[in-house]
């Protein structure tokens, strides 16, 4: 008897009926503090929990020239000292308030969130503000922490080929854009970085008018706002933050090609990317329509356009994928990889996906498909409620990336109103060669692996 078969009949019926449903309007509330603080409140009020956000509009994507890799040494820097607390304190009391709480730093914005009973809401807020504009930084604290970042980067990026590769391909996507620059940072910026810097960069960027406070769980918007105009409501105004300005990417003219060959690599693959536009405020159809093309792309492998043609009726793929992107200030990328079997080259592997991305792009789209596609992402936007981590970072990465709270509202209607024009039509753009990035990722001919020894 196969145990699985009746998970399978349930499964399908559950996307069936969430997606028949229409979707509640979630409980939130928007206002802004006399500071500039912008807050979001979303009540879920299933378990006693909540979540604290607080989001910088401050990314990576922001740093002074020569200085990559400053904004996420600073979001290390946080969990360090204040006027109220002492290095490490914070996660400290999280943790024994049985919370927990981290960071992370992204392209467009620094997030700090923790996790933990409603009850201890005021006293995550205070911990919070204390270090928006109460951050103590010295020399005996900064030197340590760039120590750590320098071996994150050894860890995650100069001892994983793919991480390698991964950057080479978004240093040749960008011409000019900081979109180019690595997350963690260049190594010899990295190394260069000094406690000026950070005060510098913390100074210029971290203050209520450059921030966005999600609250999501079980909350009331009254009892938030009284909250936050204890904790953060203090706290001055930056007059000197002024609209963010970035560098723009010129035109892109010629596709380009990158041959990253590392001994270490035991299976070979492709990857091509292409400059796609973003959502954006008030003009988020084309963005719902490459998400769409993404997933009719590259989803499941025995459905989808890529898995069918790669993996199953030409027999050249072990893995295909495609994905997408979409919410970001500035243009984001549009990325296809194929895995070849054994015996089948990269080049082969290419001009199989190049045919397979041309047949797409000749046929009509799969209605039928298309029709599941959507079901399934309206049952995902509604599961997704079930966490409020989730929610909390679905709006505050949108508000970071230049939308809104209505747009976010609107968005999983925008995404059921695509039509197989649309989608054909954005691939048709998209799909632009000039545009492209591809690379190849392989194992070191024999003789510059015993270069590499060598030396």
């Amino acid at each position: 008897m196969n145990m699985l078969s009746p998970l399978r009949a349930v499964w399908p019926l559950s996307i069936a009926l969430a997606a028949a449903l229409p979707a509640a309007a979630q409980e939130v509330t928007t206002f802004t503090l006399e500071n500039g603080l912008d807050v979001v409140v979303i009540e879920d009020h299933r378990a006693p929990a909540v979540t604290q956000m607080v989001w910088y509009k401050v990314g990576s994507a922001d740093e002074p020239a020569g200085k990559n890799g400053i904004a996420h040494y600073l979001e290390h820097l946080m969990f360090k000292g204040t006027d109220l607390l002492e290095p490490g304190e914070f996660s400290r009391v999280v943790s024994a308030n049985g919370g927990n709480d981290n960071a992370f730093t992204s392209f467009d914005q620094t997030a700090y969130f923790q996790h933990v009973a409603a009850s201890r809401l005021d006293l995550m807020m205070q911990m919070e503000a204390s270090r928006m504009t109460g951050l103590k930084l010295t020399e005996d604290v900064v030197k340590p922490e760039l120590g750590v970042i320098i071996e994150e980067r050894n860890q995650r990026t100069d001892s994983d080929p793919g991480a390698l590769f991964g950057e080479q391909r978004r240093a040749a996507q960008f011409l000019h854009h900081p979109y180019g620059n690595p997350i963690i940072g260049w190594p010899a910026e990295m190394s260069a970085l000094t406690l000026q810097d950070a005060v510098s960069f913390y100074h210029d960027h971290y203050a209520p008018n450059n921030a966005i406070l999600v609250v999501a769980g079980d909350v009331a918007p009254d009892e938030v706002r009284r909250l936050a105009e204890k904790n953060y409501g203090p706290i001055p105004a930056n007059p000197d933050i002024a609209e963010r300005q970035r560098v723009q990417e010129p035109p892109q003219l010629a596709a380009r090609h990158l041959d990253f060959r590392d001994p270490r690599v035991a299976q070979p693959y492709l990857v091509r990317s292409y400059l796609a536009p973003e959502r954006d405020s008030g003009a988020q159809e084309e963005a719902a329509a490459l998400v769409l093309l993404s997933d009719l792309l590259g989803g499941e492998p025995n459905s989808s356009v890529l898995g069918r043609a790669l993996q199953f009726d030409r027999k050249v793929a072990i893995y295909s994928s495609a994905s997408y992107d979409a919410t970001s200030l500035d243009d984001s990328t549009f990325t296809l990889s194929v895995v070849p079997v054994p015996g089948v080259t990269l080049e082969e592997a290419e001009v199989a996906l190049d045919e397979v991305l041309q047949a797409f792009l000749d046929a009509p789209v799969d209605a039928g498909k298309l029709a599941t596609l959507k079901r399934q992402y309206r049952a995902s936007e509604i599961y997704k409620r079930d966490s409020a981590d989730a929610v909390a970072r679905q709006y505050g990465q949108a508000l970071t990336s230049g939308l809104t709270v209505e747009d976010v509202a609107a968005w999983p209607q925008i995404v059921q109103d695509v039509t197989a024009e649309d989608i054909k039509a954005a691939a048709a753009k998209v799909f632009d060669a000039r545009k492209s990035v591809t690379g190849y990722l392989r194992p070191a001919a024999p003789e510059e692996a015993a270069a590499e020894v060598s030396q």
